[in-house]
C-alpha cells in the first residue's frame, strides 16, 4: 500500500532522508515495517522545490525499486531543498509505470498517496466527470490517488479564490464526503484508506484518514524540531542555528526513538510557512 515522507524546514540534503536513516524511505521500498506487504518495489518518485530558479517543483520518478536505482543514489547526495515529498508504491490500481507513480504533479503542486479505494473502476465515471476540462485532461494515468487528487483540485478551484491550508483541507473534506457517498451508491463496502499529502512548496497539508471510522486508519507520523540531523543512521533534532526549524509527516517513523507523533485516526496535519504544525479533525 506504498510508503510516503514528507519534509518541510531548514534546506536539507535529501540523502539525509531517503537513505541515512536506518528505517529510510528506501529502506521501506524492500522491508516495510508497519503494514502488512514489506515490499513496495513498483516505482517510486521524488519531488522537490527550488523556489530561486522557479515556483513549480522537479520531479523525478521511475518504475524501477527504490533500492536498486542508480540514478537516486547519485543524485540525493547532490540535491538540497526546503520542501520535499518522496513515495515508494506497491501497485493496487493501475499498470507500473511513470504515469502512474508518485508524487503527482498540477503546476506547482505535489501529492502523493498511502492506501487505496476497492473497486475504484466501479466509481471512476463519476469521479472524473465533474472535472473542468483542463483537469479531466491533466490526468495521465490510472490511479484511484490521481483522481482522488484532480477532484480535490477541482472542488479547490471551483471554490476559493486562493490556494491556503484551510481551502486546501475545506477541499479535501468535501472529497472525502463525495467519495464517501460514490462508494455507497455503487456498492463498495470495502473502506477507502486515504492517507495523502499536498504541498505547494510553502505549505503542507496531510491527511490520516479511512472512511470508516471504526477500522484504524494506516500509520502516519509527524516529527518537528529545530535541526534534523542523521548520524550512523539515528536522526536527531538538534538546538536552533539561524531560525532553522524543520518538520517531517511520514508513513513509518525513520528511526526508532520517541521524536515521532502519530496523527489521530481522521486528522489533518497542517504545517504552515511559518512551520507552526496544527491538527485538527477531518469533518467527512
Amino acid at each position: 500500500m506504498c510508503r510516503l515522507m514528507a519534509y518541510k524546514g531548514t534546506p536539507i540534503v535529501i540523502d539525509k532522508l531517503l537513505y541515512q536513516p536506518k528505517n529510510s524511505l528506501v529502506n521501506q521500498s524492500i522491508h516495510a515495517r508497519e503494514i502488512e506487504e514489506p515490499l513496495n518495489g513498483d516505482g517510486f518518485g521524488v519531488g522537490w522545490y527550488v523556489p530561486e530558479l522557479n515556483y513549480e517543483p522537479i520531479t523525478f520518478v521511475s518504475v524501477n525499486p527504490a533500492w536498486s536505482n542508480r540514478n537516486l543514489r547519485n543524485l540525493a547526495p547532490k540535491i538540497k531543498t526546503d520542501c520535499m515529498i518522496a513515495h515508494v508504491r506497491a501497485a493496487s490500481v493501475g499498470d507500473v509505470s511513470e504515469n502512474n507513480c508518485h508524487p503527482f504533479q498540477y503546476k506547482n503542486m505535489l501529492m502523493a498517496h498511502n492506501g487505496g479505494i476497492e473497486n475504484f473502476s466501479k466509481i471512476k465515471r463519476a469521479v472524473r466527470e465533474p472535472l473542468s476540462d483542463e483537469l479531466y485532461n491533466w490526468i495521465k494515468g490510472q490511479t484511484d490517488s490521481e483522481h482522488i487528487f484532480a477532484y480535490m483540485l477541482n472542488e479547490l478551484f471551483k471554490n476559493h479564490q486562493a490556494v491556503s491550508p484551510e481551502t486546501v483541507f475545506d477541499s479535501f473534506e468535501i472529497t472525502f464526503r463525495q467519495m464517501k457517498k460514490l462508494m455507497a451508491a455503487h456498492g463498495i463496502q470495502e473502506p477507502a484508506y486515504l492517507n495523502m499529502v499536498v504541498t505547494n512548496g510553502l505549505f503542507l497539508v496531510a491527511t490520516r484518514y479511512c472512511s470508516d471510522p471504526k477500522e484504524e486508519p494506516l500509520t502516519l507520523y509527524h516529527s518537528e524540531g529545530s535541526r534534523y540531523v542523521v548520524e550512523d543512521g539515528n536522526t536527531r533534532l538538534e538546538a536552533p542555528e539561524d531560525n532553522d526549524h524543520a518538520v517531517l509527516v511520514v508513513s513509518e517513523r525513520l528511526t526508532d526513538d520517541a521524536n515521532w507523533t502519530m496523527i489521530p485516526p481522521n486528522h489533518f496535519v497542517i504545517v504552515e510557512q511559518t512551520l507552526n504544525v496544527r491538527i485538527r479533525p477531518i469533518h467527512d
